[in-house]
This record gives structure tokens, sequence and C-alpha cells, in this order.
């Protein structure tokens, strides 16, 4: 807890390990001097997904309680027993924690974290905002709304994306059990900005990051300035994966955030000794948004994640 103008920090017990162990997950409390809304932030949904740790350390430094309207809720580290074992999913239940919202008291290890978080913060929050990348594999900075456009909060969540700024938005309607999914459907606005892919750190994704979160911050009347929001942004609803049909060394004549003709050439695959053996055209226009993380590929290998269906707002 937190008096208003104060802010405050502890651990949430979630789970216990094979000795009783209590596995806990960090959680801290931004009590602002006046009245506003509640925000909720959270990072490490998945165990390599380490940017939105630093965006939420960096804005809770930047944050003071006695300029502050309202409450910021953040949990930089959700999936503990994930992180513990540098990977994706959890090692206890073989579970995605962004496939287990709104979770449950008496499921698995990932499922009962989830209903933990989703009832003690989710729900006490008037915006939600879950910190992603794309894994370690190179990716653009973008901002995804995962609700159906025929719900009336698909709106509201769109207006999330384009505030929090990155200049490119995926509306594509998410899995069951991702969070910017369960959210919304008990009328909490929620986004998902997924912060480049790397492995460590990405100082460049880390500060749209912090700069995403302040913009909102300010957008909805919690702390004072302006937000610095892209004059036009680029949408896609949907992704084409490019696959090599030999195996080969990589040669990208296309990079990251690049806006391709139908086509164009994204890839050459080349032999040992530098001879191209097959180029990788755009079926059609389309968005740079992801690559391969090494240069050396199968057949059958994912080259490039392309956005399709561009429109602008």
């Amino acid at each position: 807890m937190a008096e208003p103008g104060e802010a405050n920090h502890g651990y949430l017990s979630v789970t216990e390990m094979p000795d009783g162990t209590p596995m806990r997950i960090p959680v801290a409390l931004v009590n602002g001097a006046n009245d506003g809304p509640t925000m909720y932030l959270q990072a490490i949904s998945d165990g390599d997904e380490l940017n939105g740790l630093s965006v939420i350390r960096r804005v809770l430094g930047r944050l003071d309680p006695k300029c502050l309207d309202g409450r910021v809720i953040a949990v930089p580290i959700v999936n503990i027993h994930a992180l513990h074992a540098y990977q994706a999913f959890s090692p206890i239940d073989n579970k995605k924690m962004n496939r287990c919202f709104p979770g449950r008291q008496d499921g698995t290890s990932s499922e009962r974290i989830a209903y933990r978080l989703f009832q003690n913060a989710v729900l006490q929050s008037d915006y939600v905002v879950d910190l992603h990348q794309g894994g370690i594999r190179p990716m653009i900075d973008e901002v995804r709304v995962r609700v159906d456009r025929r719900k009336r909060i698909h709106r509201d969540c769109m207006e999330m994306a384009r505030v929090f700024g990155t200049g490119y938005i995926l509306d594509a309607r998410g899995p069951e059990g991702q969070l910017a999914r369960s959210a919304p459907d008990e009328g909490i606005p929620t986004i998902d900005p997924e912060l480049g892919g790397c492995i460590g750190w990405d100082e460049s994704s880390i500060c749209k990051g912090v700069t995403g979160v302040e913009n909102l911050l300010k957008h909805y009347d919690m702390i004072a300035g302006k937000p610095s929001i892209p004059s036009c942004q680029t949408v896609v609803d949907g992704f084409l994966s490019l696959l090599s049909n030999r195996g080969g060394i990589l040669e990208y004549r296309a990079q990251l955030y690049d806006v391709l003709e139908k086509g164009a050439s994204v890839a050459d695959v080349t032999d040992p000794f530098g001879e191209v053996i097959e180029t990788l055209k755009a079926p059609e226009e389309s968005v740079m948004w992801s690559k391969a993380l090494r240069p050396m590929v199968a057949s059958g290998e994912v080259v490039a994640t392309l956005g399709k269906n561009i429109r602008t707002i």
C-alpha cells in the first residue's frame, strides 16, 4: 500500500516451489496526490522478453507521486519461472503466460499467477499496458490491438495504440488467453506494445517504450505535459510469413520498416561460395516487420514476417 502522494514496492507470493519455497513477483504502486485513473503496467510475460522490464524501471524512476493524478500499478516481472529459465514458456507447466488470462484460481502454475494478477491488479485498473517484444528475433517497434473490431472498446484500444506512438500498429484479434484480449472483455482498454526483438536490452526500443508509457500518462491527464505522437502511423491487420525454399546463407535486400511493393526483393539465399540460389520476393504490398535471427537458413524456414493490408491513421 501507499498513501496519496507516495510510492511503495514489494513482492506478491503467487506459487510455491517443490520444496515449499514461495515464489514472489515484484509489484510497485505509485499513488498520486490527486484522484485520477489507474494504469496497470506489466512486463516479462515471456521470460526472454526483457525490454519491458527496463521500460517499467525507468518509468517508475521518473514518476513523482506528488505530481501524479491517479495511480500506476506495475509488475515488472510476471513470468518469474520463465525468467529463471531464460525462456519464453514456464518450465513448471510449459505454458505461455500470455495465453493464460484471465487465469484460474485452481489451474496450473501460470494460470494461477495470471488469476492473481487479473483479480488484484487488472480489474482495479482503467487502462492496461502489457509490454512485450518479439523474443530474440529482430523486429520493428510496434503496438498490438487484439480486440474484435466490431466491439465498442476497439476504438478505445486503438486510441491507446495511437497515443503510445511507435508509428506501427497491428490491428488483429488476438488468440484466447492474451491479456490484451481478456482485459477488454471486462471493459478495460488494453494494448500490447511489442518493443523490438533482441538478446538482452535494446536501448532504442526501451526509449520508445518509456516515451509510449509517458505519452499515455500525459494523454489521460495523469501527469503534466503534451504527448509526442507521430502525425501519421502505419496499421496492418495481419502477417505473411516468407519461407525459404532452399537452404543457405541469407543476404537481406530489404530492411526492417521498409514498405515493399509486390514483387520487391526481400532476401537472397546464397550457397557457401556466395552464389545466389534463390531470391525471395514480397507476394504483395507489405511492411518488413521482422527477420531471422541468424543468417543461416534451412529450406522451409521463416526468412521474414511481412505486415499486410496497410493503412494509415
